[in-house]
């Protein structure tokens, strides 16, 4: 059946949409070709290879380790009697709540050459100095404690979605349950893995906080070098199209692993619960593998900011203007979530109900903020406004629209997929009785899809309160947030200083993390 051209508003919004999704791109590369190709040449140098080198080992470093620890909690949480597997389903989900910079300065403090845990082993055995965290296990350490829900998020909705008919025939030919794991489970579960590494891996990329404290040198660390300190904007430019290009060569890898065969079911009907797998003698060693894990991406953090706040409280820290930062992030993350989620909708509209080389064309284009870190784009606007736009810059416009397109993506992937579950059967039967198509839009489509509208909204406000390189770059003078407090007391090593907004921020991300969590299906016991 020929599928009927889109209405021209839906046509119209979606290209004004995608136009400013690649805006930062397009005048990247202008700034960066204005340089000529004394820019370029210096992106050949040594150092300029070995900064790349640095940074594509942290990926694969964070990115395996997040993989071998969501995976198999996920599975644990999901399929498996392990004792309180409720409360592990909350409980490895909430470090996505804590900032990088701010699990930066907790490893600082925490396991430093002269930090809590060194105090610590001087009182009872003696030694004087540990050896020093700063570097690649500590960057590692740090991003994949706060990563791996990512992974756990995308693996544990696979296995909700997964028909155990596979699974039952596969035992019933004989195969144990351990093999069928290894042979029917898991090669189901490909895509949520490549997808959750994906967003694993360009997490890692395009960290500026954890790096720069614990001082390991990545892309984004020389590219705000080469703007805050050297002003070489044209070598800031060339190196942020790299930084891109190796997000994208991510992405690229992420669609080669998913591969083409086909994940979904082919039969109709609704899918039976799939039974709980006995643990047996294994039940107390997993649960101890997922306490491990919590202990230490959530327990140990928040009981480190706890310390570090009450120190900072009877030592007197003045927090006059937490509560002002805290406002600012509230009112500038709400802001870009309610933006984002306007953006999605005739997006989200062209590529469902009107596939085809256009609609295509334009989600490409809408997605292009999934592959440009926070620093890239601040660049590019910060590059923009000051040559043709100077009105804007320095604005809550302008750092509203930085967010928006850093985190569309997630606006548009949560209200796609619910958009997906509306039968277009609805729009059909309320067209016949006569109903106008901005009458259908308004009265039956929106209302069923206000779920992943919502959803969407949750996850750009979350990621918008942590955000921290484009906030610093874009914000107005004066315009101090929770993430931009912390760290310049975390930088200056004002640790007691850096804990209470630390705690404010964590406490409010948790909000629409604790949202996500409660809309997830419920399993079977």
């Amino acid at each position: 059946m020929r599928i009927p051209p889109p209405p021209t508003i839906i046509r119209l919004l979606s290209a004004l949409v995608a136009i400013a999704m690649v805006l930062p791109l397009i005048y990247l590369i202008e700034r960066a070709l204005d340089g000529g190709t004394n820019s370029f040449d210096l992106l050949f140098r040594m150092r300029t290879a070995e900064i790349l080198t640095r940074s594509v080992l942290l990926v694969i470093v964070v990115t395996t380790a997040s993989v071998v620890i969501a995976v198999p909690i996920a599975f644990m949480t999901v399929r498996t009697d392990i004792p309180m597997r409720r409360l592990w389903s909350v409980l490895t989900v909430l470090p996505l709540v804590i900032p990088s910079y701010v699990g930066g300065f907790l490893v600082l403090v925490a396991l430093g050459p002269k930090g809590m845990l060194q105090g610590l082993l001087e009182k009872t055995v003696g030694i004087e100095r540990l050896p020093e965290i700063a570097g690649l296990h500590g960057a590692a350490l740090t991003i994949t404690l706060l990563s791996f829900p990512y992974v756990l998020l995308s693996v544990r909705a696979a296995l909700w979605r997964i028909d155990p008919a596979l699974e039952e025939s596969s035992r019933a030919l004989g195969v144990g349950k351990w093999n069928t794991l290894w042979r029917v489970t898991l090669p189901q579960l490909k895509p949520a893995i490549a997808g959750g590494a994906l967003l694993v891996a360009l997490y890692t990329l395009s960290d500026f906080g954890a790096v720069s404290l614990l001082r390991y040198q990545t892309f984004t660390w020389a590219i705000f070098l080469q703007y805050e300190t050297a002003f070489d904007r044209a070598l800031a430019a060339a190196l942020s199209l790299v930084l891109v290009a190796v997000a994208g060569v991510l992405i690229l890898l992420e669609s080669k692993a998913r591969g083409r065969a086909r994940y979904y079911r082919s039969t109709t009907g609704a899918i039976k619960p799939s039974s709980t797998m006995s643990l047996g003698v294994w039940r107390w060693p997993a649960f101890g593998f997922v306490a491990v894990v919590v202990a230490s991406s959530l327990v140990a953090p928040l009981s480190i900011l706890g310390y570090w706040a009450v120190r900072g409280i009877s030592a007197g820290e003045p927090f006059r203007l937490i509560w002002g930062a805290a406002l600012n992030s509230v009112y500038g993350s709400g802001l870009a979530a309610i933006v984002a989620a306007i953006a999605a909708i005739p997006v989200v509209i062209l590529i469902v109900r009107y596939p085809g080389r256009w609609s295509g064309l334009v989600e490409k284009m809408s997605f292009t903020g999934f592959a440009l870190p926070g620093i890239v784009v601040a660049l590019a606007l910060i590059f923009f406004s000051t040559r043709y736009a100077m009105p804007v810059y320095q604005t809550m416009f302008l750092l509203i629209f930085a967010y928006v397109v850093l985190f569309l993506p997630q606006a548009i992937g949560t209200t796609r997929a619910s958009f997906l579950q509306v039968n277009p059967r609805f729009a059909e039967a309320a067209r016949s009785l006569g109903k106008g198509p901005n009458t259908v839009l308004f009265k039956i489509t929106l209302p069923l899809i206000v779920p992943g509208i919502l959803a969407g909204m949750a996850l750009v406000f979350l990621t918008a309160m942590k955000e921290l390189p484009a906030t610093m770059l874009l914000s107005p003078l004066g315009f101090d947030t929770l993430a931009t407090s912390i760290w310049g007391a975390a930088e200056e090593a004002f640790f007691a200083q850096a804990a209470v907004p630390a705690i404010l921020l964590v406490g409010v991300s948790s909000i629409p993390t604790a949202f996500l969590i409660l809309r997830e299906p419920r399993t079977s016991v």
